[in-house]
Formats: C-alpha cells, structure tokens, sequence
C-alpha cells in the first residue's frame, strides 16, 4: 500500500507541477488513492522530497537529486558519529544506545548508508535495534561502527 502510494505520487510529480501538500492529496484522490495530510508528509519525507523553483517561478516537489543526498547523508553521518553513546552486539543483532532522542536519527543513518547485510533497524527514544543477515554481516558491522565512532 505504501510502496503503491508513494509510486503514484512520484508519477504525479513527474507529470504536473505540485506546489502544495493539498495540491498533491486532490492529485491522488483523483487517481483513486486515499491518502491523509499526515501520512503525506511522511511519504514526502521518506521519499526525500523536496521543492525548487520551477520554470514559472512557483516552487514544486521534485525528488532530491543525488548531490542533496550525499548531503544528508553526511549530516545522519555526523548525529550517528556524536549521538551514539555505546554499542554491543548480540548474534545478528546490534544494540546501539544515544543520547536522549537520537535513536530514531541513528537509525536513519544507517539506513542511508546502504549498509551490506543490513536488515532492518528499529529505534526507541535512545536504543536502537540493527537486525543483521547474519553473525558475520553483524561482526563486520560492528567494526564498521568502530571506524566510524
């Protein structure tokens, strides 16, 4: 369903100029998809969608380009590297523990990182959870951490 959604909302983006988020939720009602405000935003940002000015003058959403994710991604870089306060390893789990609040910003990092073996992660307000393939995937990341911190 959201893989869905989001699909439609990059083909509407691609197809017409949409300046607002109750611009772009008539656009899927009129394709048949039923979307709230709230869901809507976290799609534009899960899908790393932001607005430029387009060749009218008016801004619209466009997906970021690879420069604007590199830039991101050094920014989740820097909050994982200064946020994270321990880490340990459990099979093919890895527990990260951060200050107060950056556990979902940790996992966000990482989950931009395109991480070999990376399953899936899960936050709480300051521990994470990193589901590895495996031992050795989780073994091999846990030195990647130790480089990072």
């Amino acid at each position: 369903m959201k893989l869905g959604r989001q699909s439609v909302i990059m083909e509407i983006i691609n197809e017409r100029d949409i300046e607002t988020q109750n611009q772009l939720l008539e656009a899927l009602a009129e394709r048949g998809v039923k979307s709230t405000q709230a869901t809507l935003s976290r799609d534009i940002r899960d899908m790393r969608l932001v607005k430029e000015m387009g060749p009218n003058g008016s801004y619209r959403y466009v997906a970021a380009t690879k420069q604007d994710n590199s830039a991101l991604d050094v920014r989740l870089r820097k909050i994982f590297k200064e946020g994270v306060l321990s880490y340990d390893i459990a099979q093919n789990l890895l527990v990260i523990k951060t200050l107060p609040g950056l556990a979902p910003a940790a996992c966000s990092a990482l989950d931009s990182m395109e991480i070999d073996g990376l399953v899936g992660t899960l936050a709480g307000d300051d521990t994470a959870f990193i589901a590895m393939r495996d031992n050795v995937a989780a073994q091999s990341f846990y030195h990647e951490i130790e480089e990072l911190i």
